[in-house]
């Protein structure tokens, strides 16, 4: 066979044979997945503060022979994206992604693994993902012989926020940076999955359509001019025009948005003021709101604006306003069945769950799922008997790792299954 030769297709009955081969071998990875799980965890980064975990991202991946390109993304450059090109033919390219970033909150579990960093902690698992990624990548390289054309690799940064881009200025989470970076271009169908704690270790869940809310965050400065108590008319108070915008806002979304749409708004922060006896210059809030479609995405949006220009109108005051936009997750029908089968031969029949009710959080791989069809799948992580019960976000969140070799078993076959369809 010359150098750029490939062998063709293999047949279904082959293809089984090594899909059998690979999942045992996901199977021998077990304490190879939990030690970096552990080690990730204790050492968790935010946003686009992954370096460490790059690092080790990118070194595993091409020490087991991968492509590897590292400062992915045009904005930030903090992505790692790893190319497995097969020995067989094929024109298919299958993306899988995981997220690496942590969360600033101090973790309380009694485990020899907790965070070394003060004030920050993994509570969603994006540890969980990159070690079950990492795993999928090790399998499917040490089988590479077997695959068709090509599987690529994604780790992201920023997939729990959003910070202005030095280039254009806009809030834009590690998911929007890479797809700008071109992480993209040429794929036929896209993958992730999160752990859940609300679903039983063993099992695994996925929704039909809408999984999860489209999650905007915006920031709001409302600039009036300071002064003293007894000279209020001489003043713009800034706290005055807070509590105009609030109101405003809030009965927006009573009034102002079709009551048949899911929607959620809700502040989080207001600062304001500096001394107990004068009048406040300057107000900056924040929050977030949750919507699915696009149209009541963008509604929200031109609302946040305008009643933020029309309320430092009113007062003789100022606004400026920043949003991260975010995008609902919308499931492919065809991604959703393949992941019905591969999550039943994984988990068993009884064990893959089809999900009614979307999730009102939000997860910026609907920016990847708006662009190429795919799937997001939610993989059980609780465990009652372990104790293990809390909730996302939540500083006692802890995960069963007997899902870490489920979930790189799932992609595994989901990436084989996708590769020959």
């Amino acid at each position: 066979m010359g150098t750029h030769e490939l062998a063709a297709v293999p047949g279904e009955e082959e293809v089984r044979d090594a899909l059998a081969a690979m999942l045992s071998y996901a199977g021998t990875l077990h304490d190879e997945l939990v030690a970096l799980r552990r080690d990730l965890h204790r050492h968790p980064e935010l946003l686009y503060e992954t370096d460490r975990t790059a690092a080790i991202v990118a070194g595993l991946l091409t020490e087991w022979g991968l492509d590897v390109n590292t400062h992915v993304g045009p904005h930030f450059g903090k992505g790692v994206v790893a190319t497995l090109r097969g020995a067989r033919s094929g024109n298919r390219t299958i993306l899988l992604r995981a997220d690496m970033d942590a969360l600033p909150i101090t973790e309380r579990i009694d485990e020899d693994y907790v965070s070394t960093v003060e004030g920050v902690m993994h509570a969603c698992g994006h540890d969980a993902h990159t070690a079950m990624l990492l795993g999928a990548a090790k399998t499917l390289a040490a089988h590479r012989d077997q695959l068709p054309y090509e599987i690529r690799f994604v780790f992201q940064p920023a997939e729990e926020g959003a910070l202005p881009s030095p280039l254009d200025g806009r809030l834009l989470s590690g998911g929007r940076d890479l797809i700008d970076g071109g992480v993209l271009d040429g794929v036929d169908r896209c993958y992730a999955l999160h752990v859940w704690p609300e679903l039983e270790a063993g099992t695994a869940g996925i929704h039909s359509h809408y999984a999860m809310a489209a999650s905007s965050h915006f920031h709001v400065t409302l600039t009036g001019k300071n002064g003293h108590h007894g000279t209020p008319h001489l003043a713009v108070d800034a706290i005055q025009m807070t509590a105009s915008y609030i109101a405003a806002v809030n009965g927006m979304m009573t009034h102002g948005i079709d009551p048949r749409e899911s929607a959620v708004l809700a502040f989080g922060t207001v600062q304001a003021g500096t001394v107990i006896n004068a009048i406040a210059e300057q107000s900056r809030l924040t929050g977030t709101f949750r919507a699915f479609t696009k149209s009541t995405v963008a509604a929200i949006t031109a609302g946040l604006a305008r009643h933020a220009e029309a309320v430092a109108l009113s007062h003789g005051g100022s606004y400026s306003i920043a949003l991260r936009e975010g995008i609902a997750v919308v499931n492919d029908t065809a991604a959703v069945q393949d992941v019905i089968r591969a999550g039943a031969s994984i988990l068993g029949p009884d064990h893959m769950l089809r999900l009614e009710t979307p999730s009102l959080a939000g997860e910026d791989f609907g920016w990847y799922l708006d662009q190429v069809p795919g799937a997001f799948i939610l993989l059980g992580c609780g465990n009652a008997e372990l104790g293990i019960t809390s909730g996302l976000h939540q500083p006692t969140f802890n995960l069963d790792e007997q899902v870490l070799v489920h979930g790189t078993r799932l992609l595994v076959q989901l990436a084989v299954d996708s590769s020959i369809a």
